[in-house]
């Protein structure tokens, strides 16, 4: 029999005549006893004992047929009777109603068993219902949100307000809110999480209903139910928007069955039947082997079966395979939709044969011994069936695989996970298998990133959370002054020892969870695999092209949502990637020593221009890509001899003058169908949705990549290289790894870069899909995750001040203390709780090792970003997120894995914050950038980046000229440009070293609410003199840098206290009204941002005229004295609209309005006595003069107003009352810490 594309071959021998004994020997032909009895003991009935020799019917392979169709005989009553069964309407094989009214409420499933809400509350049942018996059907949850599951009638009637359970007759149970409910709602069950399975049982012979948790009984819900004439209940759910879940009805077996109840879909049993007897069968074939010398039968462990080609056993096989595949495989030429009670045949068949028979070879030998045998088992499948028999099977097996994986029960051992995982590499350890798998299943048809996700568990008990870390830890004391506080005393003994023995508790949970991490890298690795080119691409090319599609997919932002990865899985996928990634890369530098090792990794220039790799719609630094092309085609063939084919460019300016965002009514009214569970897409996939960008499916540049005309000899330095674009699917190998005189994706080299490859190409691209993950949906994630980690905080702050109030208690006061007792009860449980799942985070989220992939993706951006900026104007084709994952990866670094791990810890911190630094500096006012978002995350990144000792020590450390063009930035005018960010990075350099500016905490609100001293979070001051420096020297260095730097904040100034002092006034009489309006929280946040900008633009006029007074007070400037009058004037309407006795300002903040904490006469009197300060006491003597004649010749200038700051009683106008003595006023005197 010839092998149709089985991985081995048989070879044909030359036969001749010798002894039987020899011949046997030679070509496996068995003689006719041993045939027999080898058949008989392979096909032998498993209900009757086997009959003796003498009386048994000789078998050989002409009468196997007829022998197969009498042992594989199922009764016509067990195949008639399926559907016919008393208790149940409906019809045979149950799906989802569709058709019942709800289509543009859910999206329902190709298969009619997954749903997704789609609106505010939809509601869909069954089509079959059950009126007697006991019956079960299951749902695997796959979002934790709000849903109602449990059964209805068909009176009753649902809206987008009431779902099931909210109508008589209709029952269900909600595990995210923990309840139960029929009509009215209490407590009932446990809350569910996503990867749960929830089974719903009702029995209608006693009249109740339950439901079971992960095959746990939650107990009886509801009681007396109502039966008899025309009451019958369906299975039925509501869910609210983008929840999801899958119904098993019985299309499969179900994962938690229910001794006594029946699913409500009867499984085929009559094909189940004739499945496990040719498995039996295969068990045999396995178990025994033949000696034809000996002329016996050798019994022998399954797991060491060896395929050797013998024509008896291939026969045998073949005879067996013949029956099998059409059991698990479809037709020859299926339907283009195959009838449901067909695929859910054989859905139910592969689970429950294939499947099962698999995770038995896989849980009962070694790791290699199961690999072997699945990998002949494979050769099998593929030699005996035909290839689209295969296919099919190989897709239920994987989607099987996925979905058992996705939704098992998270065990201590995690032993469920690992046996899944082994498996899925075992069946992708199969070349022709794996390469299937991976062109038409992986990323077509499954989220198959499910295999890279490790879920946490939401029920520590049930994860066994308690045996594996006894004794639970949490900090029992948090600083006041925030991270960076030193303040803290030693542990006490007690606390030590609790805590080591959680640290062993969670160094045992992250070992068992370094298991199936190691066995997902090993999925990667197979599917990264460009070795196995033989007869066909290399997995790694075809994992490019799919890769591709799924950042396409999940960058768009604009397609079907359930589409999208979850961010959590995202996360887990690319830690997984990474040590893939840098696997290979490595190993490719041990056979290349001219290549780089990963640790120098980053993405060349040449990459983000030439087009070999798509960027979809994302940003550029420079803009548009079509905007760029034709800006900067000059630059790209004198720098890169790359020439843009005209009329392609021609085609590219027509299109985006066309191009129009497809109605939202139309878009609307598409087919939308989406799979909710497992990750499964529909089948077959609507076209419009492997569109990214929807309405602009045929925007010539989101195809994906420019290839070159490959020339037939070396280009030299003046030729030119004309591109033409290719789609993700026509790209080739070399394509991507190149070839001679073709650089495949480093087309274009700069001079700039080095000739020498830093490794494959495919792994740069892998690598700059990489940084696009992480940009996508990573980085929102781990700041998420954090939420544990805070949880856990204000639990313990919470159960230490209830420990203090029991401490303070009087003993007399039993009551209280019961009560105080109960609560820190309930705290200790639920810190128990927390600790735990915050251990299970820090293993698969904060560890060091994830860590460092982190750090190590911020070193890539780090040098990719410097080597970009050395092409010059090229550097404007860099994709956007490469800076963004510079500052976001930093932030994380920083933020996110403290206190357990500290970013200072981390090999080459220094030198890394010194390079993220001049990057900063650098680029946050480059020209070449051009998107506003871009350009505020850099601004902000800076400002925050100066706010801490050490990363501002590192801008300190870049280089001169660097740090000048920065200040030179910051010193230019504030006017056409966002200046509130420049401020705030000029008032950070300058604070601790002004006026009454050395706090961390703004001090009126730690006298007058100490308990919210945290609210307006302040860092330590940690000025720099070095940049003040560099400042003073720009101020003096020409004639014109000062006057319209301090002209443009003065304007900005004057701008922001009079819209200030406008907002309060309207406050103010919104709080008068006698109706007592609400002010808008929104009007409240902008006058706080004025007030503070207010305050901020004053603290860098107080930093200006310290560092250099001659701008104010040498008059031989020309632009001296008018500067001087205009901040006089300002600087008295500042004090008189503030010191006025029972003025507006006065009034709004005795009414301490929550938002306006921060406004107070504190902050801003200060910043003005500073100024004064600097003008009027330590100036040159002829300064002061001037300052002082120029402030009292100023119209507005009031002497109250200086009495004021200095806390002595305005004196009474005539014929006024004289205010009350006992009245508290703002001195500066009362502030002697901190003035």
């Amino acid at each position: 029999m010839a092998s149709k594309g089985s991985s081995m071959s048989f070879s044909r021998k030359s036969y001749r005549l010798t002894s039987d004994a020899e011949k046997s020997r030679v070509t496996g032909i068995v003689q006719e006893k041993l045939l027999n009895d080898y058949l008989h003991r392979i096909f032998s009935s498993p209900e009757h004992a086997p009959a003796a020799a003498t009386s048994r019917k000789p078998l050989n392979f002409q009468n196997l047929p007829e022998h197969l169709d009498q042992l594989l005989h199922v009764d016509n009553e067990d195949e008639e009777s399926q559907g016919q069964v008393e208790g149940r309407l409906g019809p045979s094989t149950v799906v989802l109603d569709h058709t019942g009214g709800f289509e543009g409420l859910l999206l329902v499933d190709d298969d009619l068993l997954g749903v997704i809400g789609h609106s505010n509350f939809g509601t869909i049942r069954s089509t079959t219902c059950v009126y007697k018996g006991k019956w079960v059907y299951e749902v695997l949850i796959s979002s934790q949100g709000l849903m109602q599951i449990g059964w209805c009638t068909i009176n009753c009637r649902f809206n987008q307000e009431e779902g099931v359970g909210d109508t008589h007759n209709s029952y269900a149970y909600d595990g995210n809110r923990v309840r139960k409910w029929n009509v009215t709602t209490t407590n009932y069950g446990k809350a569910w999480a996503a990867g749960d399975i929830v089974s719903c049982l009702i029995d209608l012979d006693d009249g109740t209903l339950s439901f079971c948790l992960n095959g746990v009984s939650l107990g009886t819900a509801f009681e007396n139910l109502s039966r008899g004439l025309g009451m019958a209940y369906f299975p039925a759910i509501s869910l609210s928007f983008k929840e999801s879940v899958a119904f098993n009805f019985g299309s499969r077996p179900l994962r938690y069955p229910v001794a006594g109840y029946r699913p409500l879909q009867d499984p085929p049993r009559a094909d189940l039947v004739r499945a496990q007897k040719l498995l039996g069968c295969f068990r045999a074939v396995l178990s025994v082997e033949l000696d034809p010398v000996e002329g016996r039968l050798v019994e022998k462990d399954s797991s060491e079966w060896q395929l050797q080609g013998q024509p008896t056993v291939l026969l045998t096989l073949a005879h067996i395979f013949h029956r099998f595949a059409p059991l698990l495989g479809r037709g020859r030429r299926p339907p283009p939709h195959q009838c449901p009670p067909l695929v859910q045949r054989k859905v139910y068949l592969v689970e429950a044969v294939l499947m099962s028979f698999l995770r038995g070879v896989v849980e009962a030998g070694t790791p290699a011994q199961a690999q072997s045998m699945v990998r002949q088992i494979l050769d099998l499948l593929w030699l005996f069936m035909e290839d689209y028999e295969v296919q099919d099977c190989l897709k239920q097996l994987m989607m099987s695989l996925l979905r058992l994986y996705r939704f098992s029960p998270i065990v201590p051992d995690l032993s469920l996970q690992i046996h899944y995982l082994r498996l899925t590499i075992a069946i992708l350890r199969h070349e022709k298998s794996r390469k299937f798998l991976l062109s038409n299943v992986l990323f077509d048809v499954l989220r198959s990133v499910v295999f890279f996700y490790i879920k946490s568990p939401l029920r520590v008990e049930e994860a066994g959370l308690q045996e594996l870390i006894p004794t639970t830890w949490w900090p029992h004391r948090s600083s006041r002054e925030g991270k960076d506080s030193k303040d803290v005393k030693d542990e006490t003994a007690e606390e030590h020892r609790r805590r080591r023995a959680y640290e062993r508790g969670c160094q045992r949970l992250k070992k068992r969870i370094e298991v199936v991490e190691e066995l997902q890298v090993q999925i990667l690795k197979l599917l990264l695999n460009n070795k196995d080119d033989n007869g066909g691409e290399a997995s790694r090319y075809i994992f490019l092209t799919k890769f591709r599609k799924f950042l396409q997919e999940n960058a768009s932002g604009r397609g079907n949502m359930p589409m999208l990865c979850p961010p959590e899985y995202m996360v887990c996928f690319l830690h997984r990637l990474i040590s893939a990634l840098r696997y290979y890369w490595d190993e490719y530098k041990a056979s290349n020593p001219r290549a780089s090792f990963s640790e120098e990794a980053y993405v060349p220039p040449q990459v983000f221009y030439n087009g070999k790799v798509d960027y979809f719609d994302l940003q550029r630094l420079g803009g548009l890509l079509s905007h760029l092309r034709k800006t900067l085609k000059d630059d790209l063939a004198s720098k890169a001899n790359i020439l843009i084919d005209p009329l392609e460019l021609q085609a590219a300016t027509m299109d985006d003058l066309d191009e129009d965002e497809e109605p939202a009514p139309a878009a609307a009214q598409r087919p939308m169908q989406a799979l909710a569970m497992g990750g499964v897409l529909p089948l077959p996939r609507p076209s419009w949705l492997s569109s990214p960008t929807l309405g602009r499916a045929n925007r010539f540049l989101s195809t994906a990549a420019v290839s070159l005309m490959t020339p037939r000899r070396p280009l030299t330095t003046s030729e030119k290289v004309k591109v033409r674009t290719l789609s993700a699917e026509q790209r080739t190998r070399e394509d991507i790894e190149g070839s001679h005189w073709n650089e495949g994706l480093l087309l274009g080299r700069p001079p700039e870069e080095p000739e020498q490859p830093l490794t494959e190409n495919s792994l740069l691209e892998v690598l700059d899909g990489a940084v696009m993950m992480y940009n996508l949906s990573v980085h929102q994630q781990l700041g998420k995750m954090v939420g544990v980690s805070d949880d856990v905080n204000e639990y313990a702050v919470a159960l230490r001040d209830t420990e203090d109030k029991l401490r303070r208690c009087p003993k007399r006061r039993k009551d209280i203390l019961a009560e105080l007792t109960k609560s820190q009860k309930v705290f200790s449980e639920k810190l128990d709780h927390l600790s735990r799942r915050l251990a299970w985070v820090h293993a698969t989220v904060y560890s060091q090792e994830k860590m460092l992939d982190i750090y190590w993706l911020l070193r890539v951006c780090l040098r990719t970003v410097e080597h970009g900026d050395r092409t010059g104007s090229l550097f404007a084709f860099m994709p956007e997120f490469y800076l963004s994952v510079a500052i976001n990866s930093y932030s994380a670094l920083k933020n996110y894995f403290g206190p357990v791990h500290s970013m200072e810890e981390l090999p080459g911190y220094e030198e890394t914050l010194t390079r993220l630094a001049a990057i900063l500096a650098k680029h946050f006012a480059d020209t070449r950038i051009v998107g506003t978002d871009i350009r505020d995350s850099l601004m902000q990144a800076l400002a925050s980046y100066v706010c801490y000792p050490h990363s501002l020590r590192a801008v300190e450390r870049i280089p001169e000229e660097q740090r000048i063009a920065m200040v030179r930035s910051l010193l230019a005018p504030y006017e056409q440009r966002p200046w509130a960010q420049t401020n705030w990075i000029l008032v950070r350099l300058w604070r601790g070293c002004g006026f009454g500016y050395r706090y961390t905490r703004l001090p009126h609100l730690l006298k007058t609410k100490p308990e919210d001293a945290n609210l307006p979070s302040l860092q330590k001051p940690c000025p720099s003199t070095l940049l003040q420096q560099h400042m003073a020297d720009l101020l003096r260095e020409g004639p014109d840098v000062a006057p319209s730097f301090l002209n443009s904040v003065l304007n900005q100034l004057n701008w922001a206290f009079s819209e200030f002092i406008g907002m309060i006034q309207e406050i103010q009489q919104a709080a008068e009204r006698l109706e007592r309006n609400f002010v808008d929280s929104r009007q409240l946040k902008v006058c706080a941002t004025c007030f503070d900008l207010s305050v901020s633009l004053l603290r860098v006029l107080e930093m200006t005229i310290t560092l250099v007074p001659e701008i104010f007070l040498d008059w031989a400037r020309p632009t001296s004295e008018m500067l001087l009058r205009r901040l006089a004037q300002l600087l008295n309407q500042v004090l008189n609209r503030v010191t006025a006795e029972r003025n507006l300002f006065d009034r709004v903040v005795t009414l301490r309005l929550p938002g306006l904490e921060s406004v107070d006469h504190y902050p801003i009197l200060v910043a003005v006595t500073g100024i004064l300060v600097r003008l009027l006491v330590h100036g040159p003597a002829s300064g002061t003069e001037r300052a002082t004649s120029v402030l009292l010749a100023d119209p507005c200038f009031q002497l109250r107003s200086i009495c004021y700051l200095l806390g002595q009683p305005e004196p009474p106008a005539p014929g006024t009352v004289p205010p009350a003595p006992d009245r508290k006023r703002f001195s500066l005197q009362s502030w002697p810490r901190w003035v």
